[in-house]
């Protein structure tokens, strides 16, 4: 190795040195301080990473940089939080364990119908990890103990309160008028002539003469019924006003319970359906809505009583933010 070989190969040795070394003290740069536990800057980088990217593809360069200065303040304070949280939920004893956590994502995915290793596969797109969803997941398990333990027991909500919501929110309230039919439908191809059109409503006629009670329908929706009712023999459960296909409601809504319709055409097809129940629209009565009265006034003073514990807490605590 020459001379000026070995010179160029120790400044860039001492470069890549001074990069590295310059990397990890930005990195592990504590940006604030929670009683005895720290967050660093890689802390806080990495929660802001999924936020960072949704940021990038949003919004323009002009933007960007004040956007994601109070996406940095925020997440700060949110891992502030987290971490009186967890101090808090220690020392009252609570653990979340593992296989709890891992039941309750299992659970989340199975009503959206996405495999674990699909959503790994979302989660690394979006800048994100596995393991950074548990820990979320944990902690927002944590975060609804100590609030249960905690504050749950002084909210209390009482009739008088439940009768008010009820009065101001009425309209919220209005059952609309409903109707639940079994159908059995015979599509019209779109390419279709006046002779097949023919012969499909003849077909109809035919089904529709075999009818006379709603025994006799129901056996011939289970033969004929179409389409994603067809399973459950054309029932396609209560719908509201506005929802079907005008000629169908028309006649749906001006029948009787158990009443059957002739042949009704649509731009669709030809629709033969029973009436199995109505619902009628108005008012729903306090006694049906006050459960879900109560857990909506509940959770607003919850949302209020949070606030002002975790207030506290933070007043009572060390907190130095070096950001």
């Amino acid at each position: 190795m020459t001379g000026k070989t070995l010179k160029t190969w120790v400044v860039l040795s001492f470069a890549v040195f001074l990069t590295t070394s310059v990397y990890a003290e930005i990195a592990d740069r504590i940006v604030a301080i929670v009683n005895d536990e720290v967050i660093t800057m890689f802390d806080l980088n990495s929660a802001l990473e999924s936020y960072r990217k949704k940021i990038e593809e949003s919004y323009t360069s002009r933007d960007k940089d004040s956007v994601v200065a109070e996406a940095k303040v925020a997440m700060l304070n949110k891992l502030i939080d987290g971490h009186l949280i967890e101090q808090e939920a220690k020392k009252a004893g609570i653990v979340v364990k593992d296989e709890e956590v891992m039941e309750t994502i299992k659970d989340i995915l199975g009503k959206r119908n996405i495999k674990i290793g699909d959503f790994t596969e979302i989660l690394v797109r979006e800048g994100s990890s596995f393991d950074a969803y548990r820990k979320e997941i944990r902690d927002q398990m944590t975060r609804m103990r100590l609030i249960r333990r905690e504050l749950r027991p002084k909210v209390r909500v009482s009739e008088d309160e439940i009768g008010e919501y009820y009065r101001k929110h009425r309209e919220d309230y209005e059952g609309r008028e409903a109707v639940r039919v079994k159908q059995i439908f015979i599509p019209i191809p779109k390419d279709c002539d006046q002779e097949m059109r023919a012969r499909l409503r003849a077909n109809a006629e035919m089904i529709r003469k075999q009818i006379n009670t709603a025994e006799s329908f129901d056996l011939v929706a289970a033969t004929y019924a179409t389409g994603p009712a067809a399973a459950i023999g054309g029932d396609t459960g209560f719908v509201e006003r506005g929802m079907m296909i005008p000629a169908v409601e028309e006649v749906a809504f001006s029948l009787g319970k158990d009443g059957i319709s002739d042949i009704i055409e649509s731009p669709m097809g030809f629709h033969i359906i029973r009436v199995v129940d109505k619902r009628g629209g108005g008012i729903k009565p306090l006694e049906s809505v006050r459960e879900e009265i109560k857990e909506k006034i509940e959770d607003e003073k919850m949302d209020k009583k949070y606030e002002e514990w975790i207030g506290e807490l933070r007043a009572k605590s060390h907190i130095e933010i070096k950001l």
